[in-house]
């Protein structure tokens, strides 16, 4: 009798490791978008399409590319999740180029928001070194995942921290988040893969335990350095400014 309990209990964690070892990065990609449409729901209507003046076009191109690489992240999840490796590869090809796009188009956003409206918290020039964490926390993650793109358990897990770093500026956007808070919900996203290794492998994996404490480390350095808009920075963003 005592058999039928633990097979039971058994075959439920074995569904459970399940889930989190089949569809995790797919739902982690719906995740993503979710919280970028929340957030930017809150903004996209007195910042980008009822806003007078009109933002400087480089605001509007980046309200394509960065939603962009959203729905490119669910796509290759999705095509992973179907065993779809050879197209998944093929495109990766474009994902190349669209991360080159975003570091580009979210450099320049920064930059000329920051000039055209210097008022808002979101475009001063203290604000430029959280924007520069940013980029630099999508692009070094993804940067690895291109050079260990042959190393799938390397590979999906920075592309995930790559792809979790575009959603700070959604969570700065969410009204009950204070701005300075932003960056724990994108380490609240990185740990939730932290949470599925534990549970599929029961270990951490080496990714993570350089991906989290190094970025947070980052992360209140920036906060820290916008807020008391350190003047060796604002020395900085102001010639960047010129």
């Amino acid at each position: 009798m005592g058999s039928k309990p633990n097979a039971l209990a058994k075959e439920m964690t074995t569904r459970r490791s399940g889930f989190w070892a089949q569809y995790f990065y797919f739902f982690m990609s719906l995740l993503i978008a979710a919280t970028v449409v929340y957030g930017f729901s809150h903004t996209i209507d007195h910042n980008l399409i009822g806003r007078s003046p009109h933002p400087p076009f480089v605001l509007y191109i980046h309200a394509i590319v960065f939603p962009a690489w959203i729905v490119f992240f669910i796509m290759q999840s999705a095509l992973i999740r179907s065993h779809n490796v050879r197209l998944h590869r093929r495109l990766g090809k474009f994902g190349v180029g669209l991360a080159v796009a975003i570091v580009v188009v979210g450099a320049l956003t920064a930059t000329s928001m920051a000039r055209f409206e210097q008022k808002d918290p979101f475009n001063s020039a203290a604000f430029l070194v959280v924007q520069v964490m940013d980029l630099s926390s999508f692009t070094v993650p993804f940067a690895l995942a291109i050079y260990w793109r042959k190393r799938p358990e390397f590979h999906r897990r920075l592309m995930l921290i790559a792809s979790c770093a575009l959603a700070d500026a959604a969570f700065g956007r969410f009204p009950a988040l204070p701005l300075v808070f932003s960056p724990v919900g994108v380490d609240a996203l990185i740990c939730l893969g932290v949470i599925r290794d534990f549970i599929v492998e029961r270990r951490v994996h080496k990714v993570y335990l350089y991906a989290l404490p190094i970025p947070i480390i980052c992360q209140i350095a920036a906060m820290q350095t916008f807020i008391h808009a350190s003047p060796w920075w604002m020395s900085v963003a102001n010639r960047i400014l010129r």
